[in-house]
């Protein structure tokens, strides 16, 4: 059912040229809908212009930029644009949190936060864009600054700029935070164990595209009309997806994911109400895939239990009984997302949370939103200290490792982890089950342990790893191996031991 094309003229009596400068002239996007027949065309035209969530099982509704609208319109689809209509809610009060700050109002509640708890809270600017405005992110911690045997967990909001219910819960997780350490036992202990990154606004300059006085105007893309959840590199397409150069944003995220080894994080965007969990680039399932569906379910449950009937339900015309929660190309495809991103590269747990069928939310929704929403994000911050866990060393000197964590037989697509350094610590999150996993090294011996997994609970296994060029005349086969009754001695020989566990003595 390819059609031909069907333009809507603002000025009809103009050329074709001068058609495509009136629709930028004033936003450097356009928002439009058209038909399409089955998932694999609208997997390719994905590649192309960015999908919407109201997409259906015969209409699908996306966002283009000048460049990407003209290679859509080569495909000769009919498609009807949309005229954006500026928003004009009435705000609220900081104090009741229905309300959209100013930028400089934003920028000034960061700084609050870190002035007024400067014991836990820390202000980051990870980089001023050409705008002048800059990307902000909370750090929260005990002993904030420091690297502890704890891991570091991520909330970013907003890397689309009009899709903004997540950029006041965030704040308003900050505040919640902070003014409930040591007064509410479950908050001092996430504070307490967690290395907590928050960051509001990920696309400021979409944002308040419009003015820094308010966000009536936001636009999905940044300023230079790229969206930023198609300019990361993928797992599939490689290196820049979209044909763009990486953005000032991109490169800012890319350097914190660089800088932090962040082990569980969560992306906030709007638009519907859904946790979408990975692989969004292919149909590939993660190693992981029973353990993302319990923590996506985990959170809309909550959601579901803490609001009005009918939030947080949304089921995808291509999955009926989803319920709240999705696998992403299972909706539909999206290449150069933070969400795989993150995963395949970088080796953390991220998924998508969609928290509002309105993108940017009448201010007096936001309430609710809270309400229904913030015991969700507090699980999901508890997930991070669950699972395996536990310090790699070096058996010899008691140096901290950076080593590897695989699961042989269970682990695809980058779906280990590493410990980190300083501290050597690692994080594998996993479903309830027993594994067999195994640690190595280049230069040490590897070693392999069976341990059980509880949802919801922590299994410690830290681990000595066995240097091969040891110096010492003994070397004690369970540092070697302690599950497999088949060993190997450092001679290379293979030896049997009735009991993986008896300590066997082998002479160099």
């Amino acid at each position: 059912m390819i059609k031909k094309i069907l333009l809507i003229l603002i000025i009809p009596s103009i050329g074709y040229s001068q058609n495509i400068e009136d629709l930028f002239s004033k936003r450097g996007e356009i928002y439009f809908s058209f038909e399409y027949d089955n998932r694999n065309q609208l997997n390719t035209i994905s590649d192309i212009v960015s999908i919407d969530h109201k997409t259906n099982n015969e209409l699908a509704f996306a966002y283009a930029n000048k460049k990407e609208y003209k290679k859509f319109l080569k495909l000769e689809i009919d498609h009807t644009i949309i005229p954006h209509k500026p928003l004009n809610f009435i705000n609220g009060s900081k104090n009741n949190w229905d309300y959209y700050p100013t930028y400089e109002e934003y920028v000034d509640m960061m700084s609050a936060f870190a002035d007024s708890f400067p014991n836990i809270c820390k202000l980051h600017n990870l980089g001023t864009l050409n705008s002048g405005r800059a990307i902000l992110i909370i750090q929260i911690s005990e002993n904030v600054g420091q690297k502890e045997n704890e891991p570091s967990f991520l909330y970013t909001s907003s890397m689309h700029g009009d899709e903004l219910a997540g950029y006041i819960l965030s704040l308003r997780l900050i505040d919640y935070i902070l003014n409930g350490y040591g007064n509410n036992p479950r908050l001092t202990s996430l504070v307490n164990e967690i290395d907590i990154w928050i960051n509001p606004l990920a696309n400021p300059d979409g944002a308040y595209y419009g003015g820094n006085q308010d966000v009536w105007s936001a636009t999905r893309s940044n300023a230079n009309s790229v969206d930023l959840n198609r300019n990361y590199p993928d797992p599939q397409d490689g290196p820049h997806p979209d044909g763009n150069p990486y953005q000032s944003e991109t490169n800012i995220f890319l350097g914190l994911a660089d800088s932090i080894n962040f082990t569980i994080s969560a992306n906030m965007h709007g638009g519907v109400e859904v946790c979408n969990y990975p692989w969004d680039t292919w149909s590939n399932l993660t190693a992981d895939d029973s353990w993302w569906q319990y923590v996506s379910r985990e959170y809309a449950d909550s959601c579901q239990t803490n609001s009005s009937n009918g939030y947080f339900e949304w089921s995808n015309w291509n999955n009926p009984s989803a319920n709240g929660v999705v696998n992403g190309h299972d909706w539909y495809e999206v290449d150069g997302g933070r969400q795989d991103y993150m995963n395949y590269f970088k080796n953390c747990r991220e998924l998508t949370l969609e928290l509002s069928n309105q993108k940017t939310p009448n201010p007096n929704d936001l309430p609710d939103l809270w309400n229904a929403n913030y015991p969700s994000l507090l699980n999901y911050i508890e997930q991070s200290l669950f699972g395996l866990r536990g310090v790699i060393t070096d058996s010899i000197s008691g140096t901290p490792l950076e080593a590897k964590v695989e699961i042989l037989g269970h682990d695809v697509d980058s779906s280990h982890v590493y410990s980190s350094l300083p501290i050597g610590n690692y994080h594998r999150y996993l479903i309830q089950a027993n594994y067999n996993v195994t640690f190595s090294k280049n230069g040490y011996y590897p070693k392999t342990i069976n341990t059980t997994i509880l949802n919801n609970n922590s299994t410690v296994e830290n681990i000595q790893l066995v240097p091969i060029n040891t110096t010492t005349n003994t070397v004690d086969l369970e540092k070697i191996n302690n599950t497999n009754p088949f060993s190997t001695d450092i001679l290379g020989r293979q030896i049997k031991t009735n009991n993986p566990y008896l300590k066997t003595i082998i002479r160099k």
